[in-house]
C-alpha cells in the first residue's frame, strides 16, 4: 500500500501492518511514519476504527516510543496501534523463559512430609517415599521408585508428563487432573509413564510409549535414563 525508505505499510484482513526498519534512528522512523501516513490520508475512512499491528524487526520498542508512534499516526483519524512484535526480548522475559525452560538435577530420598517444588523440568536421582512429594511446573522424571505423590504442569501445562522407573503413586497429578495408582497384583518391573491422552483422561502406560506421544521428549526413553 505504502512504502519509504523506513517505513513499509500493507493492508491485511485485520488492518494495517506496519513494518519498521530497525537500523535507522528512532526520530528518522517516527518523521517516516508521519510522512508516510499524510501522504495516504485520503484513503483512511475517519469514520470507521482501523487497526495497525506494528513490527519493528530487531529494535525493541519502549512504551513511550508505542506513544509516540501512535501520536504521528494521528487518532483522530482512527488510526490505532493495536498491537506492536519485535523479534527482541527484555532481559527479564528471557530469564523467565530458561527459568521455566530448564532441568533441576536432584539427588534424594523424598521422605514422608517432604516437598520437592521446581520450576521447569524435574530429575529427581532417588525415590519418592509414601507421604513424600514432588512438583514440577513442567515434566517429572525419576530415576527410582515413585510411592509418594508426583504433580508435572503444576502451574497448567497439560503436555506434561511423569515418569518414574517403578510406579506405584499414592496419587499422580499432572495440569488438573490426577488419579491414584492402580491395583496391581505386582509391581512393575519396568519404567513407566503418566501422560494425559486426547480424551484429556490421565493415562499410565509402558514407557515404550513415550517416543509416539511426546516425540520431542524422546532422548530420556531412547538414552535410558529411566532405566538405571
Amino acid at each position: 500500500m505504502g512504502n519509504s525508505q523506513n517505513v513499509t505499510i500493507k493492508g491485511t484482513k485485520d488492518g494495517l501492518l506496519l513494518r519498521l526498519d530497525d537500523t535507522c534512528s528512532f526520530s528518522t522512523l517516527l518523521k517516516e511514519i508521519k510522512e508516510t501516513f499524510t501522504s495516504h490520508a485520503h484513503m483512511y475512512d475517519a469514520k470507521h476504527e482501523v487497526h495497525i499491528h506494528v513490527h519493528s524487526g530487531n529494535r525493541f520498542l519502549t512504551e513511550e516510543q508505542i506513544a509516540q508512534i501512535q501520536a504521528v499516526i494521528d487518532p483522530n483519524r482512527n488510526l490505532i496501534v493495536d498491537s506492536v512484535d519485535s523479534n527482541v526480548i527484555l532481559k527479564e522475559e528471557a530469564e523467565r523463559m530458561i527459568q521455566e525452560n530448564r532441568m533441576t538435577l536432584i539427588h534424594n530420598v523424598v521422605r514422608s512430609g517432604q516437598l520437592i517444588n521446581i520450576s521447569g523440568d524435574l530429575l529427581l536421582i532417588g525415590d519418592v517415599n509414601p507421604g513424600g512429594m514432588v512438583m514440577a511446573s513442567g515434566n517429572v522424571f525419576i530415576l527410582g521408585k515413585l510411592k509418594g505423590i508426583a504433580h508435572a504442569g503444576c502451574l497448567g501445562d497439560t503436555s506434561a508428563v511423569i515418569c518414574a522407573s517403578q510406579m506405584t503413586p499414592t496419587q499422580l497429578r499432572i495440569g488438573d487432573l490426577y488419579r491414584r495408582s492402580p491395583d496391581r497384583d505386582e509391581l512393575p518391573t519396568e519404567a513407566e509413564c503418566a501422560y494425559i491422552d486426547e480424551k484429556h483422561d490421565l493415562i499410565i502406560d509402558k514407557l515404550s510409549v513415550f517416543k509416539k506421544i511426546r516425540p520431542n521428549l524422546n532422548r530420556f526413553a531412547e538414552g535410558g535414563i529411566l532405566h538405571g
